[in-house]
């Protein structure tokens, strides 16, 4: 799982995780610059999240206006972003947030990691019960967005998720190898 395309994917909410409810980071932004809030994006942090090697999908209520007010920020390409649907807000269990049945269907059996400041046990629960692969979700304090120890623990997950997928890959070899032994050992008559 070296390449971006085999690694997790990281969905990433704005408000909280990117644009803390705290202090800003940089100058003021005037109003005729657009959102005031945008003085609390972290420049550094667009680094820090292309560093983990993971492929970056919006999954905010910004929607397409990250890629436009956001990204630049902080240094991040164009990133894809996650459609929400219009109705089944309210499917599932009581609690479930509204986000969580599309990013398990985007994500579609492949690895993730979700960012953001709205993730209760309930999404916990019924990712571990709806989605056949390893997830991270990752609940962000918004009064800090994302600091040194969230970053430490998205890394560490990572890590362990690479090594377990490492694992799965050498147990699916030596049994493809045993197996293929087997076979030649069959077709040749030989025990």
């Amino acid at each position: 799982m070296t390449s971006a395309a085999g690694r997790p994917i990281l969905f990433l909410d704005v408000d909280g995780p990117l644009i803390p409810f705290g202090a800003s980071h940089g100058s003021p932004t005037s109003v005729d610059q657009g959102n005031p809030l945008l003085d609390r994006l972290d420049p550094g942090i667009g680094s820090r999240l292309l560093a983990l090697g993971c492929p970056v999908v919006w999954a905010t209520t910004w929607m397409e206006d990250a890629n436009e007010a956001v990204a630049p920020r902080l240094g991040l390409p164009r990133l894809p972003v996650v459609e929400w649907p219009d109705a089944g807000a309210d499917d599932g269990p009581r609690g479930l947030h509204w986000k969580t049945r599309p990013l398990v269907e985007w994500a579609d059996g492949r690895p993730f990691i979700w960012v953001d400041d709205e993730i209760s046990a309930t999404d916990r629960l019924w990712v571990d019960a709806q989605h056949p692969g390893p997830s991270l979700l990752h609940r962000v304090d918004p009064a800090q967005g994302l600091v040194d120890a969230d970053f430490s623990t998205l890394g560490d997950w990572l890590a362990a998720d690479g090594a377990a997928q490492r694992l799965i890959g050498i147990s699916w070899t030596i049994s493809q190898c045993a197996a293929g032994s087997t076979m030649s050992a069959v077709s040749t008559g030989r025990p």
